[in-house]
């Protein structure tokens, strides 16, 4: 508890608009402390990547056979959400009732609002004052990854095999996995911890694009105006009218994808849209960028003019794809909640992970919990108790794999 506290309290937001690797220096600031944490912890080959920010380092294996190597790996960056200032606070014994955050600004975490809090009643939660996000997303994964190396330092009577872990930059803006240096990691699998509620085991993600959609009308006196012009800001709307209204983020669960518009601006001579394209499936995902370009070529037609166009942008595919053909972390994991009592919940990610790139990069890696709720914002909060359950996953997993006549890991 004490660690995740002390690196929650650190403002390690990215930053979309930025252009350096890490997008925020206070993500360089962050990796360096990590870095020099892990070298005074006594792990093997730390190093702080300055190419690509991420921090790495290795517990060598204690077994005398071999066992496929397994890595570990958590972000540090925190969401589009304010980040300065965080003062998280400890819930002792929750009762499962609402939770007062700030008293001044009246802002409280309710429970109606949010049930999956109540159901942590009786545990140790730990929430933001009200103005900040918490930074359980990611900062409870890289806190439960050093706490397992830590215990395994240990407990050398715990046997184990080469562990790799990292801890990265930039996943909330979409870019931090791209530089990851796979080859360098040199794991046989890897799991992200980057879930939320106990028991998460998630080994399928979307397909994920971007779409810009830029519209140029023609702008004249409104006096005379008519036959002559184009108001962009109105065929923005015209064009978001042609989209499938309920496949959208509020009305989809499970494994049904959507058209999520994140931002209009415009005026009657220039309008932009960004929107995310969501599915796991990927045929249908090709479709609904096709939706996309299809429906701007249905405005340039209707109004006789070339003043709708669209770049896409792909951003990262379904890891299924990769982990179907090699199912030894699913399984591994899964046996390892199994045998702490943790119902498994396997289900799709309706979002991506690290892992999400990882997977395509060589590292099969599907994501495990990490006792996080209600990311992004300022009612995130985490279970102290979920966190070690976490912790633990990672311990059985590491336990389960040194077995010799362990059936998860055969090939």
């Amino acid at each position: 508890m004490n660690r995740f506290i002390r690196y929650a309290r650190i403002n390690t937001r990215s930053d979309s608009s930025s252009t350096s690797i890490p997008s925020t220096q206070s993500q360089v600031a962050f990796a360096e402390m990590l870095a020099k944490e892990l070298r005074e912890l006594g792990l093997s080959d730390v190093v702080h990547n300055h190419g690509n920010g991420f921090v790495s380092a290795t517990l060598p294996s204690n077994v005398d056979f071999d066992v496929p190597t397994i890595g570990f790996i958590a972000h540090f960056d925190t969401a589009d959400f304010n980040a300065e200032n965080i003062r998280p606070q400890v819930h002792e014994n929750y009762d499962g009732k609402d939770i007062v955050l700030n008293y001044d600004e009246k802002i409280v975490l309710s429970v109606d609002l949010f049930p999956n809090v109540a159901a942590l009643k009786g545990h140790t939660l730990i929430t933001t004052d009200g103005t900040t996000l918490l930074g359980a997303d990611d900062k409870a994964g890289v806190a439960e990854i050093i706490e397992a190396m830590v215990h395994l330092m240990e407990h050398p009577e715990i046997k184990h095999g080469k562990i790799r872990i990292a801890f990265g930059p930039d996943e909330e803006i979409g870019l931090g996995a791209d530089h990851f240096d796979a080859q360098g990691f040199a794991a046989d699998f890897a799991y992200t911890m980057d879930g939320g509620s106990v028991g998460e085991l998630e080994f399928e993600s979307f397909n994920a694009a971007q779409a810009k959609v830029f519209i140029t009308g023609v702008s004249v006196h409104p006096g005379s105006a008519k036959g002559k012009m184009i108001n962009a800001a109105k065929l923005a709307l015209e064009y978001d009218a042609l989209l499938p209204q309920d496949e959208v983020p509020e009305k989809t669960e499970g494994y049904e994808g959507f058209y999520m518009l994140q931002d209009l601006r415009g005026d009657v001579e220039n309008a932009s849209m960004t929107y995310i394209l969501r599915d796991h499936d990927r045929n249908r995902f090709e479709e609904r960028k096709a939706i996309m370009l299809e429906n701007a070529e249905t405005i340039n037609t209707r109004y006789a003019n070339e003043c709708v166009r669209v770049v896409l942008t792909d951003q990262y595919y379904n890891m299924g794809e990769v982990i179907a053909k090699d199912m030894r972390p699913v399984e591994l994991a899964k046996r390892a909640m199994e045998n702490l009592n943790i119902q498994p919940n396997i289900k799709p990610i309706r979002g991506g992970t690290d892992g999400s790139k990882i997977s395509f990069m060589g590292i099969p890696t599907p994501n495990l919990f990490t006792g996080g709720e209600n990311y992004h914002g300022r009612y995130e909060c985490v279970s102290v108790d979920v966190m070690l359950l976490a912790r633990d996953t990672i311990l059985e997993i590491v336990k389960i794999n040194a077995q010799p006549d362990s059936k998860p890991i055969q090939a």
